[in-house]
């Protein structure tokens, strides 16, 4: 099973602790918002990808799972606490 990691630009404020939990595939930019690598991976990584979709402070983070290296099967998001 294969995975992507996007990012709700709008959701996102730019605190980097993505990418210091995951800069395997998160960068930042020259304004400190993350640059997501859009290949899909499996395997070890996907800890380090879930490890930091939780600890993102606004939830902007999203886990995708991929079929086939392409269609999206399903979402793995955190909620906000108290929803």
């Amino acid at each position: 099973m294969s995975w992507r990691l996007t990012v709700n630009p709008i959701a996102c404020d730019g605190r980097g602790l993505c990418a210091e939990l995951f800069p395997e595939r998160i960068v930042l930019d020259d304004w400190g918002y993350p640059i997501i690598d859009p290949t899909p991976f499996e395997g070890a990584l996907t800890s380090h990808a879930k490890r930091a979709v939780n600890a993102c402070p606004v939830l902007a983070l999203q886990l995708e799972r991929v079929a086939g290296g392409s269609g999206v099967k399903g979402l793995v998001t955190r909620s906000a606490p108290g929803r």
